[in-house]
């Protein structure tokens, strides 16, 4: 069994202007996960993610990570933020030193490390988000996309156990969408968990273990991809589509080409193996 990282009890939290953020919401986050938060503007997606770095304290509720009530002391919040890395949505908030590498290495140096093992660490942050090339380059100068891969591999190169990424693909064309998604996924794949909030169901759906829709400050539903996205009247309350291989394979079903005790399929790869296994299928039947 998969050990729990965050445990959150009944959290909510108001904004000095009287805006209530997120009602009474419940959550545990288990290691290893790929988690997409999905939610129309104002769900309280950002909200959620600023309080598991501690940027945000609770007007209400807990908050335990790795059975440990969270502090907001200044050496327990440096604690927390040893082990869990944000990445905020607009990089231009995270960049600031003169160039790539200084900026990449700005977080390890803060963390007290050796000058050796510092420059081990952001070698490696380069390494696996393919920023090497540019690291004497001002951050200035770099595209979206390469602000983007910079400002994860400042978090990475802290090695943290949790990334978080608030909509880390907005703005970005298809192409370095999908770079960004793999440099998570390599990442992933290396025992780390991470959370993202996104607008894109198509991504999230293709892409999480787990997906948490949030609407108006609450959880509508929790769950892995196909069990989320078969709620339709929740996905339709949270202002959602669902996505499009699962319409597809849905209508499909509907027209008898498939039999509705079939699995869904979670990316276009597993749809069009499905549809070829049809062709397949009536081919040997013509030949037979």
């Amino acid at each position: 069994m998969q050990p729990i990282l965050f445990d959150i009890e009944n959290l909510t939290h108001c904004y000095a202007d009287g805006t209530i953020a997120l009602r009474n919401l419940s959550l545990t986050v288990k290691q290893g996960k790929k988690i997409a938060i999905l939610g129309n503007n104002g769900a309280g997606k950002s909200t959620l993610l600023l309080h598991l770095n501690g940027i945000l304290q609770p007007t209400n509720g807990t908050i335990r990570f790795k059975g440990r009530e969270v502090k907001y002391d200044r050496k327990s919040l440096l604690s927390l933020r040893k082990h869990v890395g944000i990445v905020f949505q607009d990089p231009d908030s995270q960049l600031f030193s003169a160039n790539v590498i200084q900026d990449i290495a700005f977080g390890p140096q803060n963390l007290g490390l050796p000058k050796e093992e510092v420059l081990r660490k952001v070698e490696w942050a380069m390494e696996q988000t393919e920023t090497t090339e540019f690291s004497d380059k001002p951050t200035h100068f770099l595209s979206l996309g390469q602000k983007k891969r910079v400002a994860i591999a400042g978090v990475l190169a802290m090695d943290p156990e949790i990334i978080i990424l608030d909509e880390p693909t907005a703005g970005l064309d298809s192409y370095f969408s999908k770079q960004i998604m793999n440099v998570l996924d390599h990442i992933q794949k290396q025992g780390k968990t991470i959370i993202l909030s996104t607008h894109d169901v198509n991504l999230a759906y293709q892409w999480a273990d787990e997906i948490i829709i949030m609407h108006d400050g609450e959880i509508l539903c929790y769950g892995d991809p196909v069990t989320v996205f078969e709620q339709a009247h929740l996905i339709r309350k949270a202002h959602l589509d669902a996505p499009w291989v699962m319409e597809t394979f849905q209508f499909l079903v509907q027209e008898k080409f498939f039999s509705s005790n079939e699995a869904i399929p979670q990316n276009k790869e597993e749809l069009f193996q499905k549809i070829s296994s049809i062709k397949s299928w009536n081919l040997g039947k013509i030949s037979g």
